[in-house]
């Protein structure tokens, strides 16, 4: 039987969750009544932990890790690119504690919760994925983020937990037109206005996805961009004066949009097990954010590291 268990859990696959994305689901659909003893909102904290409890309730993982952004402003890509991310407000000073307050609630749960000042939560998720590729374990990607493509190998799979969708390589395919080693190179190309990555004027998805499917990858692209007046392409020739013009800004964005894999990160899967919860500090609280005695009896029904 213990040969078994532990077979079990060599094949099952490691949850990594994009954390900061369920804080603002929470924070945008969690009504701000919920607040704790002083008085302050926690609506965030509520909703992402009853998020938490429903995913640790319907899978039962063996192998759990939360990444958290803490490199709003530090990340090595702001160094690289000034204006990366310079179009989004940073968040007010109650949601900033109700991060803070939700990566406590993971790890007084028994969870791996990693955060780091130059590297985002995707770059975390991206090494831990790449971590646990090579000692043969897969990995679903809990996150509706588009950027997590990239990362897909045969066997890993991205949840959109929300709308309980799941997709392998194959469904980056049919979303973006491009395999997931090509998603950097796309965004580079098409830019991402979300990360106020401007991309390349002119190069929408169809003639990004078009362009790499014929050339392979941006660099190769670039190196041979004199043959791009000559594709079946409407406006192949502006095009391929554009491309000529911004080649050193799409290199730059290639860099921003690519998921470091080198992030400090477990080095092994036996890591990301779930603990025994920390009681004390878990009631603790409970009794600070309020929670009610469903959520209460929730997160006691989950002590304790899950059996195969």
């Amino acid at each position: 039987m213990d040969a078994v268990n532990t077979a079990a859990r060599r094949a099952a696959p490691a949850y990594l969750i994009d954390g900061s994305l369920y804080v603002f689901r929470a924070w945008h659909s969690m009504p701000d009544d919920f607040v704790d003893r002083e008085g302050r909102p926690v609506n965030a904290v509520h909703g992402y932990t009853r998020f938490l409890c429903d995913l640790i309730e319907r899978e039962r993982p063996l192998h759990l890790m939360v990444a958290f952004d803490a490199a709003l402003t530090t990340s090595f890509r702001n160094t690289l690119y000034p204006p990366y991310k310079a179009n989004r407000e940073l968040p007010p000073p109650d949601l900033e504690r109700q991060f803070e307050l939700c990566r406590a609630v993971t790890e007084a749960m028994g969870v791996t919760a990693l955060a780091h000042h130059s590297y985002e939560a995707d770059d975390l998720i991206g090494s831990m994925l790449w971590t646990l590729r090579a000692q043969g374990l897969d990995s679903i990607i809990v996150s509706a983020d588009k950027d997590f493509g990239q990362l897909l190998g045969e066997r890993d799979r991205q949840w959109d937990f929300a709308r309980n969708r799941r997709w392998g390589p194959e469904g980056v395919q049919e979303k973006l037109g491009v395999q997931p080693h090509q998603v950097a190179d796309y965004l580079a190309l098409t830019g991402d206005a979300v990360d106020n990555i401007p991309g390349v004027p002119g190069v929408g998805a169809k003639t990004a996805a078009a362009l790499l499917s014929h050339f392979g990858d941006l660099e190769s692209l670039l190196e041979r961009v004199d043959e791009v007046p000559y594709l079946r392409l409407r406006g192949a020739a502006a095009c391929a004066t554009r491309l000529r013009e911004h080649a050193e800004s799409a290199r730059l964005f290639a860099r921003i949009t690519r998921i470091a894999l080198d992030a400090p990160v477990p080095e092994t899967a036996a890591e990301l097990h779930r603990e025994r919860c920390d009681a004390e500090r878990l009631d603790e609280l409970c009794d600070q954010l309020r929670f009610g005695p469903l959520t209460r009896s929730r997160l006691k029904a989950l002590d304790g590291e899950p059996h195969a």
